[in-house]
């Protein structure tokens, strides 16, 4: 088992005064048999009123209300967590879908619905191409394929850290050839839906203790926001896949939002009213401590 202390800081920053709109944060992590959450505060500068309440994936949402004015803004969220999954996991995958083309159940493509379809416009098919250049045969070890996937978006996409808003197509990242971690995810996603994985996207934090080069060419620190993918599988249920990081399996990964597409998991999103050259900008300091 491993405890690690999360403190999670945003500031936003204004030329004046501005009125701020709600905010939504997703930051009390999800809880499962490898995440219990073991405390969680809140604070925010100035003072907010927060209403709690769940999404359709189950996310933990709070909405902070503002009243008066403020030339800047302040959301400080701090928490325990205790992580019990394997560095090495094994995955019990349905015999019937050990292997590459499977069919999903009835009652499976039923609940999976649009997380089993492609969620980027693509006519001319390309990702799709990109996708199924990973599978080798007609009969193919579906967790090999999958393993191979995240190292192919790895080893053909150069990591660049970007704290711009937004997040690139898939088909951005492949002819760019470089993207940030919700790049990855979002690419690794959408590829497998395209050979009729169902896929979710996820936000959260990762912990890397060492400080390797996650990927090769860039330094992430012992603690960052980050996002991922998971793909279900029969037996084994929902698996992790970073293809950031090129891991399978979530030991050192803390969510906190999954969603059908990235904008559903943002960690925080708000409004202001004010001059159109008020904002001056935000700050995003995450600390992971053991």
């Amino acid at each position: 088992m491993t405890i690690l202390n999360i403190r999670h800081r945003t500031t936003y920053r204004y030329r004046e005064p501005v009125r701020l709109g709600p905010h939504r944060l997703m930051l009390r992590p999800r809880e499962s048999r490898d995440v219990r959450l073991l405390s969680s505060t809140l604070e925010m500068t100035p003072a907010a009123s927060v209403s709690w309440t769940n999404d359709v994936f189950g996310n933990a949402v709070a909405t902070l209300g503002f009243t008066g004015l403020a030339d800047g803004l302040v959301i400080d969220s701090r928490v325990a967590v205790e992580l019990g999954a394997s560095p090495w996991p094994v995955f019990d995958i349905a015999a019937s879908a050990t292997n590459y083309p499977f069919f999903y159940s009835s009652e499976e493509r039923a609940d999976l619905g649009l997380l089993a379809v492609p969620q980027t416009f693509d006519a001319s098919g390309r990702l799709a191409d990109w996708a199924r250049g990973f599978v080798r045969g007609t009969r193919t070890d579906t967790l090999a394929l999958l393993k191979d996937m995240v190292a192919g978006v790895a080893a053909g996409i150069g990591y660049q850290s970007r704290e711009a808003e937004g997040t690139q197509t898939p088909l951005q990242t492949i002819d760019r050839g470089w993207g940030s971690c919700r790049d990855f995810a979002v690419l690794f996603a959408e590829a497998a839906r395209c050979l009729g994985f169902g896929a979710r996207i996820i936000s959260g934090y990762l912990y890397n203790p060492d400080r390797a080069p996650i990927p090769e060419g860039s330094a992430i620190a012992a603690g960052s926001t980050h996002a991922w993918a998971e793909i279900f599988l029969p037996g084994a249920g929902w698996i992790t896949f970073d293809p950031t990081s090129r891991a399978v399996g979530g030991y050192n990964l803390v969510p906190l939002a999954v969603g059908r597409v990235i904008a559903q998991v943002m960690p925080m999103t708000g409004t202001f009213l004010g001059m159109t050259d008020a904002y001056l900008g935000m700050s995003v300091d995450v600390e992971v401590t053991p």
